[in-house]
């Protein structure tokens, strides 16, 4: 199947700034907003997303195995191998919420942040629990590189965002979040119908002192009835606006020859007609 062509503007779930009722917003549209507040803005308050990418299906059949893997051991409450060889005093954490954390798009581990009316959720990988009974958030992560593995900023804010909205369900929450990277190897000799990977555990601590204030400056935002400046880095805003020059020049160029354009005699027009 063929992607793209599907592209449709948002109807529901836009930001209303009279609304009573919390307006959910995801990780991922808080990601959006530091990447480019314009692109936020006429997503949240028009509906007017980015288009959507291709689904990463080979990334996404790792998350499905690790959960798997990782829900062995969580059944047992005993350690994963991993976890023993990077010395983690953890076990995968038990709770009935579990799958409903996991569900990205209707889901997630969920908060009403008071302050904006912002009802926060994000759909976790995974969440251990080490000795100290303290919860970790963990993410799964795959790829293919040949140089040492790197965490990305937005990486990091994922779990620090994590992190945050389990403290305010009342968990006790580790600083040390961890990634479980999946790296396809390349220096074999052939495919042979199978792909080899490579697994680190990669530590990563968390500072979420930046999550609420961002809050409020989304809120600030959205509540204004003009959209603000693009993000430096947005390569959206500018293909739209040059797409939009380009349009409107030719459109200006076309109304301006038809205005030239002679009028017809009519008396020879109605000759050949008849």
């Amino acid at each position: 199947m063929e992607f793209g062509g599907k592209y449709k503007i948002r109807t529901r779930g836009l930001f209303d700034p009279l609304a009573k009722e919390p307006f959910s917003l995801s990780r991922s549209k808080i990601e959006n907003y530091l990447e480019c507040p314009r692109c936020s803005y006429v997503d949240l308050r028009y509906g007017i997303g980015r288009p959507e990418t291709p689904a990463f299906t080979l990334n996404n059949a790792v998350d499905e195995l690790l959960k798997k893997e990782f829900d062995i051991h969580r059944t047992k409450n005993t350690p994963h191998p991993l976890m023993q060889a990077y010395k983690v005093d953890a076990v995968p954490f038990r709770h009935p919420e579990l799958d409903s954390w996991r569900d990205a798009r209707f889901n997630g581990v969920k908060h009403v942040h008071l302050p904006t009316n912002f009802l926060v959720r994000g759909g976790i990988d995974d969440v251990w629990k080490n000795a100290k009974g303290e919860l970790m958030v963990v993410d799964y992560k795959a790829t293919s590189k040949k140089k040492e593995i790197e965490l990305y900023a937005s990486y990091k804010r994922q779990a620090e965002v994590y992190q945050w909205l389990f403290r305010k369900n009342g968990f006790s929450v580790s600083s040390t979040a961890y990634f479980v990277y999946v790296n396809g190897k390349t220096d074999v000799e052939a495919l042979d119908g199978k792909l080899e990977f490579a697994i680190q555990l990669i530590p990563h601590v968390g500072d979420d002192s930046w999550i609420e204030p961002l809050l409020k400056e989304i809120k600030g935002t959205l509540v204004r009835d003009e959209a603000p400046p693009r993000g430096a880095r947005c390569d959206y805003c500018p293909y739209r606006e040059a797409m939009g020059r380009v349009l409107l020049a030719e459109q200006k160029t076309k109304k301006a020859k038809a205005a030239k354009k002679p009028i017809p005699n009519i008396t020879s027009v109605g000759a050949k007609l008849f």
